[in-house]
């Protein structure tokens, strides 16, 4: 096994936190390793999508610097995304570095958002390293579908590496895009699958990041319409329950199971914003729905001896973080409300 970080002792002091302009609490962080990934979906990248050369990429060093510099300023939540974070060389090594923070109590939660295709690989080391739940995106049931809409995926492998995440005692929610064309229909199959094996559901909207060859009209689904149709069917109990994300939940009482809705195209959730992202170039992004973000890797770069110019640069960050996103799907073929893709961002 790699050990690229040192540990550090525990730390029982009063930390710091991030305060943004309108009084909400940053201690949430979401960090792309790679942009690339083993899938093709149709919302999110193009067919022949072009990524980033590797020497454009954060190293591994790099990211955990930058996260600690996080952790060093408030951040409670630590997820780690992609593209997809388990293709990435090394990202257990990572993964094992960070989870230094957990053991110390200085981080509440290290996480990870997968498409699933390699959790069979690394469920137990996940596990051993302190992550505790995952996401996994899975957008239907169907083997046919699911190869249409990955652009050659096998939801064989998907469904392996669940049954390992699970028997690692990995708690896993699946998050599920609701696409008006596709898995509109099946949408309560989804529900009631993952409820009948103990794991949450969440859906979420498209969203218009990046280029890709469909037009996003052809796909968005408003949430508002699914739950108009599942209150049909089932009794849905609002929950007080509120992850470090955007979701609201509800209770599914037939099922028993929880379900969330993350709606950005039709019911903002800025007003409780508690996160930001950095991508896998190290540009942070202050809200996901803008173009604008402070590149973090000169910081990095220039100064790798010192950490102190990389919080600071963070603390000045986070005092331009906006009240909300901008988000707008509202025409056929209109551009992408942010030009940067989702897969180099990270969900």
């Amino acid at each position: 096994m790699t050990v690229l970080f040192q540990s550090v002792p525990s730390v029982t002091t009063a930390r710091p936190v991030l305060i943004d302009p309108f009084g909400r609490r940053i201690d949430y962080l979401r960090v792309s390793v790679t942009d690339r990934c083993d899938l093709r979906c149709v919302y999110c990248m193009a067919e022949r999508q072009a990524f980033l050369p590797r020497r454009d990429l954060l190293t591994l060093e790099e990211l955990d610097r930058l996260c600690t510099g996080f952790i060093d300023l408030g951040t409670r939540r630590l997820r780690l995304t992609g593209g997809e974070p388990l293709v990435r060389k090394g990202f257990m090594d990572l993964v094992r570095g960070l989870s230094r923070h957990l053991e110390s109590g200085r981080l509440e939660e290290l996480t990870l958002t997968t498409n699933g295709t390699r959790l069979a690989e690394h469920a137990d080391d996940l596990a051993a390293c302190g992550v505790r739940r995952i996401n996994v995106s899975l957008d239907t049931l169907d083997a046919d579908l699911y190869r249409r809409i990955t652009r050659g995926g096998e939801l064989a492998k998907v469904m392996v590496g669940l049954d390992a995440a699970r028997a690692a005692g990995l708690e896993v929610k699946i998050n599920t895009v609701a696409l008006k064309g596709d898995n509109a229909g099946a949408l309560p199959d989804m529900v009631a699958w993952a409820h009948g094996r103990g794991m949450g559901l969440t859906l979420i909207e498209t969203m218009p990041l990046g280029e890709i060859e469909a037009d996003r009209m052809d796909q968005y689904l408003p949430l508002s319409e699914v739950r108009a149709d599942f209150e049909a069917r089932w009794t849905l109990t609002p929950l007080a329950r509120r992850t470090s994300g955007p979701a609201r939940y509800v209770r599914v009482e037939e099922t028993g199971g929880t379900l969330g809705f993350i709606t950005p195209m039709s019911h903002s959730f800025c007003e409780a914003c508690n996160r930001v992202r950095v991508t896998c170039t190290g540009d942070l992004v202050l809200c996901l729905g803008r173009e604008d973000g402070v590149a973090l890797t000169p910081v990095l770069r220039n100064h790798p001896d010192d950490d102190e110019p990389l919080r600071e640069a963070i603390r000045a960050a986070i005092l331009a973080k906006p009240k909300g996103h901008d988000f707008r799907i509202d025409r056929p073929g209109a551009a992408p409300a942010v030009a940067r893709p989702m897969s180099m961002t990270g969900g």
